[in-house]
């Protein structure tokens, strides 16, 4: 994504700026996005989803945004997507809402993004594991994938594993972040009740290293990464097209390489993340994974 600001017209009402980029790109995400799994034809489309949600991310993560202003902006890339604001400032909206357009996907998954995202500009806590998930992660992470299914004609019962495996990576990507994000925005996405059962406070994740309290909420979060990853390694085989499956059993062996490292690393103490080496590998098994398992049905038959 462009490090400059688009400019937006300027008027009483309207910031003179709506994105807040921070920098980051696919790049810097734990998964291949758009990565060459994917058939080339889509992937344009792909890069604008990706724009679209970078973007709004964005602008609920500015630490130097006030939550109205955040919630003002994302207002507006709601309407732009919406058909309902054309201003240039709103591009990556009016991009995405043509590339919907061109492929038949529906906006709902842009708009659940939405809901995600103006949360993180006004509930700065997490209840428990229920509102974590049903709460969050359905609208911050599972239309990524149902976007994804619905890129490439896959049936709609497809979407339990496919929001399991997001699910998984957002809970992953939070235990990550722990420390930046309570530093940054005082945002914290362990659940409140199980801080208070262990005696950990949320105080506690800007210190020099994990206490007990967090390693066993953090514990307690793999667990539940471990029962959605159990659902999502189903989705791979249902697929039919066979380049996401591909892309999605490479992101399973992803999110399982990454949650063997947050048991054994302390994400206080410092970023938890793969290497190259291991990313790749990942890659590599998960491709195993599908020409084996289709090879082997194919057999049976």
């Amino acid at each position: 994504m462009a490090k400059a600001d688009l400019q937006s017209q300027t008027n009483d009402t309207a910031p003179p700026t709506v994105e807040a980029p921070s920098g980051k790109d696919a790049g810097d995400e734990n998964f291949p996005v758009g990565s060459v799994f994917l058939p080339k034809k889509l992937r344009p489309h792909i890069a604008r989803f990706y724009a679209f949600a970078r973007a709004i991310d964005d602008i609920a993560d500015d630490p130097e945004l006030k939550a109205a202003e955040k919630i003002a902006r994302l207002e507006r890339m709601d309407r732009a997507l919406l058909g309902q604001d054309d201003d240039p400032a709103l591009a990556k909206a009016h991009r995405i809402r043509d590339s919907l357009a061109e492929t038949g996907v529906t906006d709902r998954h842009c708009r659940d993004l939405l809901i995600a995202f103006k949360r993180d500009a006004t509930k700065l806590r997490t209840d428990d594991w229920d509102d974590l998930i049903a709460g969050y992660c359905r609208y911050s992470a599972s239309p990524v994938g149902r976007y994804l299914l619905d890129l490439h004609g896959e049936a709609e019962d497809g979407y339990p594993a496919s929001d399991a495996l997001c699910d998984a990576l957002q809970v992953i990507n939070h235990l990550q972040d722990c420390k930046e994000d309570f530093l940054d925005l005082n945002r914290v996405y362990l659940p409140s009740d199980w801080l208070l059962e262990t005696g950990a406070k949320p105080e506690d994740l800007g210190a020099l290293a994990a206490n007990d309290g967090l390693r066993k909420v953090f514990d307690q979060c793999l667990d539940g990464v471990d029962i959605l990853l159990a659902r999502a390694r189903t989705l791979p085989g249902r697929l039919t097209s066979r380049r996401l499956a591909l892309e999605s059993a490479a992101i399973v062996r992803i999110a399982e390489k990454l949650t063997g490292k947050l048991r054994r690393e302390d994400p206080v103490a410092g970023r938890v993340a793969l290497n190259k080496v291991q990313y790749l590998a990942c890659c590599a098994r998960g491709v195993f994974d599908v020409w084996f398992g289709r090879a082997r049905r194919s057999r049976s038959r």
